[in-house]
């Protein structure tokens, strides 16, 4: 059973555009085309798009969906591989988790200095022109 880009998109949850876009990194083959040159996509296509919408979710890069869908494919693969790949990017999640928490809190300390008033003093405006801090 064959559809087009927009059945694709709506059997997936991927948009079309995202749909396009994978295809143009390579993470999805160049699907099967019409005659009048629109794409054709397969059940195996969908089932590659939600794989990808799954990976996209818990925040893989596209050369770790790539890496990934390899992993998948392979038959021979070694868990120990996925759970690796699984858990440095755990680690990463969670080490920018910390930088935007100390974000957070730093701007909620320069919000709590700041009067919020009419006039023009704002120690957040200050904070972040002044041009000692690297």
């Amino acid at each position: 059973m064959s559809m087009n880009i927009g059945e694709a998109a709506t059997a997936s949850g991927v948009s079309a555009k995202m749909i396009r876009y994978y295809e143009e990194v390579g993470l999805i083959r160049p699907p099967a085309r019409t005659a009048a040159g629109y794409r054709l996509y397969a059940a195996s296509d969908v089932q590659t798009l939600r794989f990808l919408k799954r990976a996209r979710n818990l925040g893989f890069s596209v050369d770790q969906m790539r890496e990934l869908q390899a992993l998948w494919r392979d038959e021979h693969r070694s868990s120990a591989e996925v759970k690796q790949l699984a858990l440095a990017h755990a680690q990463a999640l969670d080490a920018k988790a910390r930088a935007l928490a100390e974000m957070s809190h730093a701007l909620r300390h320069l919000a709590d200095r700041c009067e919020g008033n009419d006039r023009p003093d704002c120690p957040i405006i200050d904070e972040l022109s002044d041009i000692s801090v690297n």
